[in-house]
């Protein structure tokens, strides 16, 4: 199948992220949200991008106008006439996500594809909310998303091998290096990285060691580009406890969030987006 018209649902960091990754390869993209407020965030932040590359020599100025005008920023359903691939990039709640694949599943030509960004969560369950779970898949992109070059493309019980392999072309064709996963929960590497940030959580609660020291000693050591606590925070810390509670069910208390982040979150304090988290900002 050819893509030639993509929408992006969710104009939070990752949706516009993700946005502005596939309009640098020149393909018509709408960036969705109902609210505007974010959608204007979101230009701001791609603009900045362009402008990072521009201003690096990666890009002329001319070839960076040329892209953004690839991006149509909108929160009326009319502009997703056409799109024959929609990537949801929707909050990390499975209710969230199951009101926006019913929207797309009302509003997209029956041909088209409908996948999810989802860290963790099910695309069987999403797939069976739509009339098209053939054409229902997975394409997880990583934090951040113009920048990390790995993609997982997990399958549904019922995805058709077709729309999986347009859903790896795509990324190939935006410049990604897609991995094809079996559907589980956290898939391959969120399973691995909660598992993780739930020790590390533990370990500086147990000995009362500040996120930075163990973040810059984990960075300095080289283990990751950056530290976990860092991490969470421009992820979002309500996105971290929603699928820490999720793998907790699904796979037992090796991942159950700490007290301290239930509280953190409960108190508003989300990372990045609020301007505190485990650090402030």
């Amino acid at each position: 199948m050819y893509v030639k018209k993509i929408a992006v649902v969710g104009a939070g960091t990752m949706g516009a992220d993700i946005c502005y990754t596939i309009a640098t390869r020149g393909i018509p993209v709408v960036l969705r949200d109902v609210d505007e407020a974010q959608l204007t965030r979101a230009k701001k932040h791609i603009q900045e991008l362009f402008d990072g590359r521009v201003g690096t020599n990666k890009m002329t100025l001319a070839d960076a106008q040329d892209r953004m005008g690839f991006i149509t920023f909108s929160s009326r359903l009319e502009d997703l006439d056409g799109v024959t691939l929609a990537i949801e990039a929707v909050t990390e709640q499975i209710r969230v996500k199951e009101a926006v694949f019913r929207e797309l599943d009302q509003t997209l030509s029956s041909m088209a594809l409908i996948v999810s960004n989802t860290s963790a969560l099910s695309i069987s369950h999403l797939a069976e909310v739509t009339g098209r779970p053939d054409r229902v898949a997975g394409m997880h992109f990583f934090y951040p998303a113009h920048m990390m070059k790995l993609v997982e493309v997990i399958a549904g019980d019922q995805s058709s091998d077709e729309t999986i392999d347009t859903v790896m072309r795509l990324a190939e064709e935006i410049r990604k290096i897609p991995v094809r996963v079996k559907e589980c929960p956290g898939f391959v590497v969120n399973r691995v990285l909660m598992a993780s940030m739930a020790e590390v959580l533990r370990f500086k609660e147990e000995h009362d060691i500040a996120a930075a020291e163990i973040d810059q000693a984990i960075t300095e050591a080289k283990i990751a580009p950056m530290g976990p606590f860092f991490l969470a925070d421009a992820l979002g810390l309500d996105v971290a406890y929603e699928v820490a509670q999720y793998l907790t069910q699904a796979l037992g208390a090796r991942f159950r969030p700490s007290d301290e982040l239930k509280n953190m979150v409960a108190e508003g304090h989300l990372g990045m987006k609020t301007g505190h988290g485990f650090y402030s900002y």
